[in-house]
């Protein structure tokens, strides 16, 4: 009986342990995401078509302007003037660029008509005197289109239109040169040849 006594005196003398309240975990500080280096778009390069290097140099000296004509997107035309500035004749006049950029820019002396291909209808008259994709007879270079357009008289001016048809997107930018038949002509004492750029 003591002992009950005893027993249920300490258990009066335990102290109580309450519960404590659930304390909620602080939310963490969120941690922005690492940001990778931003890349910033780059312009797709322009596509560049070169010709090859010309066999010969004519001492001829010329000016020539080359006009493009096009707007983005749609065809149009590339006016090319020549002026001989010699009192040398040039037997044949040559505009040449690479033909590859017939896939984009189709160019040619003329459009085909009615008048051009019927039958019994007025002579067919043409400027131009060559029209070659090479290797040529003459000498023209594989991979490059000829287009001979006669004699350049001494001091003579020749205006050259050139029908652009689009055939594919996208700007374009190519070499073009300016020769007396295979030998390229000089302007200010330089060879002519030019990059000629489309939208």
């Amino acid at each position: 009986m003591l002992l009950l006594a005893s027993g249920a005196l300490l258990a009066g003398c335990a102290p109580k342990v309450t519960p404590s309240p659930s304390v909620a975990p602080t939310p963490s500080e969120s941690v922005a995401p690492s940001l990778a280096p931003s890349v910033e778009p780059t312009a797709t390069p322009i596509p560049h078509l070169v010709l090859p290097a010309p066999s010969a140099t004519d001492t001829v000296a010329i000016t020539y302007t080359v006009d493009v004509q096009v707007e983005a997107g749609a065809s149009g035309r590339i006016v090319v003037v020549v002026k001989n500035l010699t009192k040398t004749m040039v037997p044949e006049l040559v505009l040449r660029w690479p033909t590859a950029l017939r896939d984009t820019i189709y160019l040619a002396p003329f459009e085909p008509s009615q008048q051009r291909i019927r039958e019994g209808g007025d002579p067919l008259v043409q400027d131009w005197t060559k029209w070659v994709d090479g290797p040529g007879e003459r000498g023209e270079p594989a991979g490059t289109t000829s287009l001979g357009w006669g004699p350049l008289l001494p001091g003579g001016e020749l205006t050259i239109p050139i029908l652009a048809t689009r055939r594919g997107p996208g700007p374009i930018t190519f070499d073009f040169q300016i020769l007396n038949g295979e030998a390229i002509l000089l302007s200010d004492g330089q060879p002519a040849a030019t990059q000629v750029a489309v939208p």
